[in-house]
């Protein structure tokens, strides 16, 4: 269908800041762009919103496309709409973040990229557009929700221990919590179960596993 505008419109496009917890560190998605504009420079997977498909969709779409990454917990975050941060035209860009665990997902390269990694968010390199800002943005958010929400959920495994939850929040927060004071806080949501299962490590006593009641929902919890 043709359209005519009185008036000049941006493109739309969408990026994604997704997070997971690997070798004690918090890491970011990121690909290397195989096309103009910064060509070989790292970024945020994302691309131009088709006219047929919704924000979400669209944000799906790339990041199957760019990364083969699907089915995973998607939030929106932010609307960047500098009059410059895209030399090609006027784009205004949706940003989503999303957490994942590790273990549970396979990542490879799309057809308009030349790599796609991990990356530490101390060891962040050179990126393209504005998406230093998306970034830090999204860590922002991040840090946030978990004073008030059970967002964190979202980077564990089926089946976890209290300790590896624990460690989760200390990653991200880059601070050591209280054993007893996190344990206590954590079961009197009464959001997470016992497996009947225990898992050992090394000499030390077995640890109880638990699993989330609901893992596809996050609980704002105060």
């Amino acid at each position: 269908m043709a359209y005519t505008y009185e008036y000049p419109h941006p493109a739309v496009t969408t990026d994604i800041v997704i997070f997971t917890i690997r070798r004690d560190e918090l890491k970011v998605l990121l690909i290397k762009r195989g096309l103009p504009p910064y060509e070989g420079m790292w970024a945020l997977p994302g691309g131009f919103i088709n006219l047929d498909e919704s924000l979400e969709e669209g944000a799906r779409r790339e990041l199957v496309e760019e990364t083969g990454v699907s089915d995973v917990y998607l939030e929106q975050l932010y609307t960047f709409g500098e009059p410059d941060r895209d030399p090609r035209e006027r784009v205004i860009t949706v940003a989503w973040y999303a957490l994942i665990p590790t273990d549970e997902i396979d990542i490879k390269a799309g057809s308009d990229a030349e790599g796609v990694s991990w990356i530490g968010m101390q060891e962040l390199p050179e990126l393209a557009f504005d998406h230093p800002a998306i970034i830090d943005m999204a860590y922002e958010r991040l840090s946030a929700k978990l004073d008030y929400s059970t967002i964190a959920f979202q980077f564990m495994p089926r089946e976890f221990t209290l300790s590896e939850l624990q460690h989760v929040y200390e990653v991200i927060l880059r601070e050591r919590m209280d054993k007893r004071n996190f344990r206590k806080r954590i079961l009197g949501l009464d959001l997470i179960e016992e497996t009947g299962k225990d898992k050992r490590d090394g000499a030390h006593r077995p640890a109880r596993l638990y699993r989330v009641k609901d893992p596809g929902r996050i609980d704002i919890i105060k």
